[in-house]
């Protein structure tokens, strides 16, 4: 999501700003109109009641009049331009924090092919969009209806009545009908953010094989990483019996495992174990050792628990030194007789 959010691609509800600037009409409507026309109506009832202040004789006394009508429109408008922009702004900040995004602008052949742009129109969000605007349309004239049905008789009374009563009707079902459209709107931004967003979360879900795509991107191909494994282990299986000629002695149950030592004074204060095997590596460690001249000694109990316990290149425990000696110092004797016979 955070890649996504990078690129520019977040969600982005439509109806938000909609509603926003609704709201923002209301708001002029309620807080600022009234005092707004009554400032216009005394500019207007000025320039109508004294026409002779404004007589239009030469270009300075038109520019005149359009300076101080200029400047009563202006007092008049600014205020809904400020509350459009404020609440504008707001309702894009509210969805998601402005950042710049040159991928956004970048010129892209899709965004002007018509057939991107006819898969854009007839797909799910764009039948989503087409469903919004009916609901705007019906929901806001059926709400609207209920709400002023009540009005349609007092409003043709109003129209024989004295004119400001008028203005006053007016003004009352002009706040009705935009509360309708505000609440109408209201529901509808918060129905379509929820329905933004959870488009937006399907849209990055990405499909079995992107994460299977992901995981040999991250954990490396299992098939490549079980290859790697099987030529290590080939490795270490073909230096382990390269060590087995160095060995002083090998303990083996007779066909199943098979255990080389190392022993020499100089090197370690206690055997080590140069190769270990099992089943065919274990006939192939009993064979290099007999080719090589090296003692093999049958204890199935001692080189089954040896197999198990001791890895290759380390020492072997304490449990063992009694039984290991036993067997080193019947390999020493044996040299130091076969050299005497010399």
């Amino acid at each position: 999501m955070s890649e996504a959010a990078d690129k520019g691609n977040v969600p982005v509800s439509r109806e938000v700003p909609l509603f926003a600037s609704i709201l923002a009409f209301y708001v002029y409507l309620v807080f600022f109109l009234p005092s707004g026309i009554a400032k216009m109506a005394e500019t207007l009832k000025d320039l109508f009641e004294q026409p002779d202040q404004w007589r239009l004789e030469n270009s300075t006394d038109v520019v005149s009049l359009s300076v101080h009508l200029g400047w009563a429109i202006a007092a008049f408008l600014i205020p809904v331009m400020l509350l459009f922009i404020i609440f504008g702004l707001g309702s894009s900040f509210a969805q998601n924090m402005p950042s710049l995004v040159l991928e956004r602008v970048r010129p892209q052949i899709a965004r002007v092919s018509p057939t991107k742009g006819f898969g854009r129109i007839y797909s799910v969000p764009g039948f989503v969009e087409f469903a919004k605007s009916i609901f705007k349309i019906l929901i806001v004239a059926v709400i609207m209806y209920f709400a002023l049905r009540s009005e349609y008789f007092a409003s043709l009374d109003a129209m024989f009545s004295d004119p400001q009563i008028i203005l006053v009707k007016l003004d009352a079902i002009i706040r009705r009908m935009v509360i309708v459209v505000v609440m109408s709107a209201g529901i509808l931004a918060v129905v379509d953010v929820l329905w933004t967003r959870y488009h937006w979360y399907n849209e990055l879900k990405m499909t079995k094989q992107e994460v299977k795509d992901e995981y040999k991107q991250a954990q490396g191909d299992p098939i490549v990483k079980q290859r790697q494994k099987s030529v290590a282990r080939d490795r270490a299986r073909r230096r382990m019996i390269n060590n087995v000629p160095r060995a002083t002695l090998v303990i083996a149950n007779p066909t199943h495992f098979a255990v080389a030592l190392r022993y020499v004074r100089e090197e370690n204060d206690a055997p080590v174990v140069v190769a270990k095997g099992q089943d065919l590596i274990a006939l192939k460690i009993r064979e290099i050792a007999e080719e090589n001249g090296i003692p093999v000694f049958e204890d199935p109990p001692m080189a089954r628990s040896m197999f198990a316990q001791v890895s290759v290149d380390s020492v072997i425990p304490p449990v063992f030194y009694k039984a290991v000696a036993e067997l080193v110092h019947r390999v020493y004797a044996s040299r130091s007789q076969k050299k005497r016979t010399r």
